[in-house]
């Protein structure tokens, strides 16, 4: 079975983005920046919402392009385009750079991929990710929290029916007083 987890860049008052879809307040360090590559070099699937997916494939496929480009950006770039990705969408019609687009019920699908083998999964996209916590499918939570309050905006979690207990498994501090806390669901 695959594990499934969410990670992202979040206010500390709990947004991963401010109204508007204002991600100003999120530009990572080197470091930070590095560790996310890293994540998408180890992950086997990501699960993308359609906003996350149009933010990401907007930028990414021709990032290392671009000018002045850092060599850390070209890295990602080619990591982003060669991992396999899955996005959930009944709006959008086309998807490119190793993806697959799912129309029908995200909570089903994701059920199936988790019984696959295969490496880990990523799941991002507060819609999507709302639907997985929901389900009970989310297995560890990665929180990338920054150190600003943007107010409101878009939640990392949503409302839940049930408590989930979770276990810290892991903190680490990054530059900026950005601070990483993972944590995996107790089950």
């Amino acid at each position: 079975m695959r594990k499934l987890t969410f990670a992202m860049n979040l206010s500390l008052d709990g947004y991963i983005a401010a109204p508007g879809d204002d991600l100003g307040w999120s530009v990572p360090s080197d470091e930070l920046f590095q560790w996310w590559s890293d994540r998408v070099e180890a992950t086997g699937l990501a699960l993308y919402g359609r906003k996350l997916w149009e933010t990401m494939s907007s930028h990414w496929p021709t990032a290392d392009q671009q000018p002045g480009v850092t060599p850390a950006e070209i890295e990602f770039a080619r990591r982003w385009r060669d991992m396999p990705k899955v996005v959930f969408s009944s709006a959008t019609s086309t998807v490119d750079w190793n993806t697959r687009l799912v129309t029908g019920d995200a909570v089903t699908e994701i059920t199936r991929l988790k019984a696959e083998d295969g490496g880990p999964m990523d799941i991002g996209g507060a819609t999507l990710a709302a639907a997985a916590m929901r389900a009970g499918l989310i297995d560890e939570y990665v929180l990338v929290t920054a150190p600003v309050l943007v107010g409101s905006g878009t939640p990392f979690f949503t409302a839940l029916d049930n408590w989930v207990n979770l276990a810290l498994v892991e903190t680490r501090t990054f530059p900026d007083g950005v601070l990483l806390t993972r944590y995996e669901t107790r089950r």
